[in-house]
């Protein structure tokens, strides 16, 4: 049996978004340190970001940079969680666990309706799967949604009691319906309740949150 639904908004460039994000009990506030209109600098994070509160938990989200990098951004912030999302490998994974505590989280980037090959080692090495939309020359916050229903029977066999967080063009209206298929544990948005890149919509936020809370019971 699965637990509550959670909630990750990622991508924040502005304090009261964030603020916002902790009143709607998410789970999880993302920033960006791979690049793109929503990158902030370790100390523009620290200073966005809400102060450690009971539940809340604090993403970074990583490109092509190496592990020690990563380590010293996560322990400067701080960080409760490091997202690799650049296609890591299980070898990538292990870099950052070597030099850092906290859990990792790895992206498996979705193009069409297959999982990419090396899917199922990045499953089994961290120790949350990050399923989102492979875009030419854009790591995420595409607003590009997954083929979820094409998707299902191949997550399900690499899955194995992994958490799975789902992201990929979610929005208020659809982020019930990708539940349903793919029985997320955490469903992780951005450009979808964005009215400019990083500039959150607050009503979209609210209308999120109430959107994923229906599946908010045990399963």
């Amino acid at each position: 049996m699965r637990g509550a639904l959670e909630v990750k908004f990622c991508g924040l460039t502005r304090a009261e978004d964030a603020r916002l994000a902790a009143e709607l009990g998410a789970r999880y506030v993302g920033v960006i340190f791979a690049g793109g209109p929503r990158l902030v600098t370790p100390a523009g994070a620290a200073a966005l970001l809400p102060p450690a509160a009971v539940g809340l938990r604090r993403v970074g989200v990583f490109g092509a940079q190496g592990a020690a990098e990563i380590a010293a951004t996560a322990e400067a912030v701080p960080l409760d969680v490091v997202q690799l999302h650049a296609d890591p490998t299980p070898v990538d994974i292990d870099a950052v666990r070597n030099v850092w505590p906290g859990p990792v989280w790895a992206a498996v980037r979705v193009g069409g309706a297959e999982l990419p090959r090396g899917a199922r080692d990045v499953f089994r090495a961290a120790d949350a799967v990050v399923l989102d939309a492979r875009v030419p020359g854009r790591l995420g916050g595409t607003g590009v949604a997954l083929e979820w229903a094409r998707l299902r029977d191949a997550v399900d066999r690499l899955r194995e009691g992994r958490v799975l967080v789902l992201a990929g063009g979610l929005t208020p209206d659809n982020v019930a319906a990708a539940a349903g298929v793919l029985a997320p544990d955490v469903v992780d948005v951005s450009s979808g309740v964005e009215r400019a890149p990083g500039i959150k919509d607050h009503a979209r936020m609210c209308a999120f949150a109430a959107a994923a809370r229906p599946r908010g019971v045990e399963r």
